[in-house]
């Protein structure tokens, strides 16, 4: 196995798009790593793109967003005053990512490329309306989040593309996100059900704009659009949540295995979307 670590993005790619065999990112590691030492993935090339400076910072965009580096990890995230008070629902996701000690070299970009349906920074990342910044042989593409994925273990990318940046928008007033697992343990578990719930209200505290994500119940984390069209316009009453909660129960399509069945996964769904959607629309209205 090759290793190399490049101090440019061009260079990562070229690295990778010229590689004859198996070729992998390593960013944190903390997936890659572990495996490699199961014997699930036996990598020709290895490319580290820790070296990269414009890979490992948090910028703020022109309209007031925030650009994180590809190499940017999560324990940085959360310390970063600015972007978590903007974006309380994504540091939440990013939060749940393993330990402290993993959270310390855990990327969200490494946590979106690892294709695990279950991952819990995506979810929060697709609600908030991220977009990756992706640079491969053929130059580079703005591509949202909600396009990564593409089954347990699969992203869209393509060979020789490397995710430079996630970008988050700049938050309105009015406005608030969360994000909401459900595991059977308490800490160090994979999420059985997950909803990110993002919602922008009027001065009036009508909901004008909503986006509902899930994650850990389908083959890949996904929009809930008709989710988010039964909270717009409405206070986030009862009858509004109950009907959001349905739509989100309606696209689930999770598996049996031995953390819950799938009627227990869709049923539980509900439940963990109203807790979600009840602690954006307080931070929303500035009670949190």
């Amino acid at each position: 196995m090759q290793y190399s670590a490049p101090t440019t993005v061009d260079e990562a790619v070229t690295m990778l798009a010229n590689s004859a065999g198996p070729a992998h990112v390593l960013a944190g590691g903390t997936d890659l790593v572990v495996q490699m030492t199961a014997g699930l993935r036996a990598p020709d090339l290895v490319v580290d793109i820790k070296r990269i400076p414009d890979l490992t910072q948090i910028t703020r965009t022109d309209d007031g967003g925030f650009r994180i580096g590809a190499a940017v990890c999560g324990a940085e995230i959360n310390e970063h005053a600015d972007l978590r008070a903007a974006w309380p629902g994504v540091c939440e996701g990013i939060d749940l990512i393993g330990s402290m000690q993993v959270q310390s070299k855990a990327t969200p970009a490494g946590n979106l490329c690892n294709g695990s349906p279950a991952a819990d920074s995506v979810p929060a990342m697709i609600a908030a309306g991220a977009v990756a910044t992706v640079i491969g042989p053929d130059g580079v593409r703005e591509m949202p989040i909600a396009d990564i994925p593409a089954g347990p273990g699969r992203t869209t990318l393509t060979k020789g593309e490397v995710i430079a940046a996630i970008t988050l928008p700049a938050r309105g007033v009015h406005a608030g996100d969360a994000y909401v697992r459900f595991t059977p343990r308490t800490e160090m578990d994979i999420a059985v059900v997950g909803v990110a719930v993002n919602l922008t209200l009027n001065a009036a505290g009508i909901c004008t704009d909503a986006r509902v994500a899930i994650g850990a119940v389908a083959p890949t984390a996904r929009l809930v659009p008709d989710a988010a069209a039964a909270l717009i316009g409405t206070s986030l009453d009862d009858a509004a949540l109950d009907a959001a909660a349905k739509a989100v129960q309606a696209a689930c399509q999770p598996i049996d295995d031995k953390r819950g069945s799938a009627a227990y996964r869709i049923r539980i769904a509900g439940t963990i979307f109203k807790r979600a959607a009840t602690r954006a629309l307080a931070r929303a209205k500035g009670e949190v």
